[in-house]
């Protein structure tokens, strides 16, 4: 099992960094998509390890949380104003306006579906914060997309520890398998609810919520999880959930007002009551280039790093009239120069 710690980590940017972060994202993307298609440079990004090579390519800190926002907002400002891909989302409050930028990409691009990958980015947020309670509570959210499929990076912290996680997605089968990717520093336990072997579960909860919750209801101490404390407002929740009578646990997840706590006292009582085991192993799955902002493990080269994104646009522009193989060629020989030059760390 590999793992990366992420710091949380304060500070923006300096504007010239990112400026040169933006038009690198934009080189590399591009000769992605020009090699291999759109949907190779998704497949990638919902990769946590190279995403993580991606970003220390572009030249932030090798492993803090600004990792995502800051390589995300790169990418953002790189792809938006071309026909080719779609950011949506990021930190804050940016998050908070996913849905209407959704549509708007979808305009952008011509796509008919926006209400689905609304719903999907809904959905596996709702997922990655409360269906995973591994004590991280999420403040970024970035939905990129194509006509054909999307790609979700999600970042969570936990504040006392000063730690961040990021969760990738790739458009799923189904989104309450546990497809999702994280990286992250491994917990000792964390409620995990997701996963293909979950169905009896997901049955038992939806069951009980339909039947209502009783205020006599007692919670078990399980695995150092404390017994939840049920408010006015929580029992309300659930007796308006069972009014509404959700018909899969689909439904049930995204009703208004069902959070991280009613969610996990209705999976304690279920395993109570139904003798479900309930999951507790942190479903956690898991270089340098131009140097980082804070000198690690070198200062930016700036001359090196402009080369770069010459080399990289260059290469991109002349691909229109070349030849694939001489396009290969060239690849080959920058990349054999350049890696003679560069560090490569990876833990």
């Amino acid at each position: 099992m590999r793992y990366v710690e992420l710091p949380l980590h304060t500070g923006r940017a300096p504007r010239w960094l990112f400026s040169m972060m933006v038009k690198l994202a934009r080189a590399i993307s591009f000769y992605i998509i020009d090699e291999y298609g759109k949907q190779a440079l998704l497949q990638k990004l919902s990769s946590p390890l190279w995403f993580q090579a991606f970003a220390l390519a572009i030249g932030f800190d090798w492993h803090s949380s600004g990792t995502t926002t800051t390589s995300v907002a790169a990418l953002r400002e790189a792809l938006n104003s071309t026909n080719e891909l779609y950011v949506a989302g990021g930190k804050g409050k940016k998050a908070l306006s996913t849905p209407e930028e959704i549509i708007k990409g979808a305009e952008l691009l011509g796509i008919s579906n926006a209400e689905y990958l609304v719903k999907a980015s809904r959905l596996i947020s709702k997922i990655d914060n409360s269906l995973i309670q591994d004590g991280y509570s999420l403040y970024h959210h970035a939905f990129i997309f194509s006509s054909s499929s999307f790609v979700v990076i999600q970042q969570g912290m936990k504040a006392k520890e000063k730690l961040a996680r990021r969760y990738h997605w790739q458009k799923p089968i189904s989104f309450f398998s546990g497809e999702q990717a994280i990286i992250g520093f491994k917990e000792s336990k964390a409620l995990n609810l997701v996963g293909k072997e979950k169905k009896a579960l997901y049955k038992a909860m939806l069951d009980l919520a339909k039947d209502g919750l009783k205020k006599e209801a007692s919670f078990p101490f399980r695995h150092g999880i404390l017994p939840v404390d049920l408010s006015k407002r929580d029992y309300e929740i659930f007796r308006r959930i069972k009014e509404y009578s959700p018909s899969s646990f689909e439904e049930l997840v995204m009703f208004k007002g069902l959070g991280k706590k009613r969610i996990r006292a209705l999976a304690l009582l279920s395993s109570l009551i139904y003798g479900i085991p309930l999951d507790w192993k942190d479903p956690v799955k898991y270089s340098f280039a131009h140097g980082g902002k804070d000198g690690i493990p070198y200062p930016v080269d700036r001359e090196g790093y402009r080369a770069s994104i010459r080399f990289l646009e260059e290469a991109i522009s002349s691909s229109k009239l070349e030849q694939r193989i001489k396009r290969r060629a060239l690849k080959r020989l920058y990349l054999s120069v350049f890696a003679s030059k560069s560090q490569t760390t990876l833990r």
